[in-house]
């Protein structure tokens, strides 16, 4: 990355940055020359002046530069997004320029509806979506596959509805937070039911047994009054 501003425009974070060495800096106004580097991928200007920034932005343009001018979404040929990541989930918020705080909020609202280790709970069902495959190998399997596999309702306090890919049954027991709790043996237990195309829920999968389910075993005892 290759900074251009006079000393005397840069605030504490970039100066700090440049103390360092984690930035190339250069210390002077833009100049023409400075976008003749085949090497470049990309501009961003942060400047004051509305004047220079379009002119940079033109200059871009000529060179077929993607270029992001602060502020001036018109001129923006890419934007920033507010980002959430947990391991192979990522959400991204954008604004189109128009508000970067509302991404950043937006942002934040949408991950304090998912339920803690989510990035794991995904994780998971691309362990599961593997083992599937091993179980049902072949592409005749593949219509019975898409309509078995998993498809969440109402994982989030809102009712908003996640589909994982394009898979049409509706298992309304397993939620973002069953996934969370999946161990390695209740995937195995629950491909069991693959073959006779069923869908046990998660308590059923944990205990052998739907809620609600109980056998009597003596263990209360027998009275008899006379």
């Amino acid at each position: 990355m290759t900074l251009i501003s006079p000393r005397d425009g840069l605030n504490d974070e970039v100066a700090h940055r440049i103390e360092h060495n984690q930035v190339e800096y250069v210390d002077r106004l833009f100049e023409p020359t400075d976008l003749d580097d085949p090497a470049i991928t990309m501009v961003l200007t942060a400047v004051d002046d509305p004047e220079a920034s379009t002119r940079i932005w033109k200059l871009c343009k000529e060179k077929r530069i993607p270029a992001n001018i602060a502020d001036v979404p018109p001129e923006c040929d890419f934007y920033f997004g507010s980002m959430y990541r947990d391991g192979p989930l990522q959400i991204m918020v954008s604004t189109n320029g128009n508000g970067p705080k509302m991404a950043n909020i937006v942002r934040r609202r949408i991950e304090g509806s998912l339920p803690p280790k989510i990035g794991d709970a995904i994780a998971k069902v691309g362990a599961l979506r593997k083992k599937l495959r091993q179980v049902a190998p072949g592409n005749e399997e593949g219509p019975k596959r898409m309509k078995w596999y998993v498809v969440l309702r109402n994982p989030f306090k809102n009712g908003v509805v996640l589909i994982l890919r394009r898979m049409s049954q509706v298992c309304v027991q397993w939620s973002l937070e069953d996934l969370c709790e999946m161990a390695p043996e209740d995937m195995d237990m629950l491909l069991e039911s693959y073959a006779p195309n069923e869908v046990p829920s998660f308590a059923k999968v944990k205990t052998g047994k739907e809620p609600g389910e109980w056998e009597f075993d003596g263990s209360f005892g027998w009275s008899c009054v006379i």
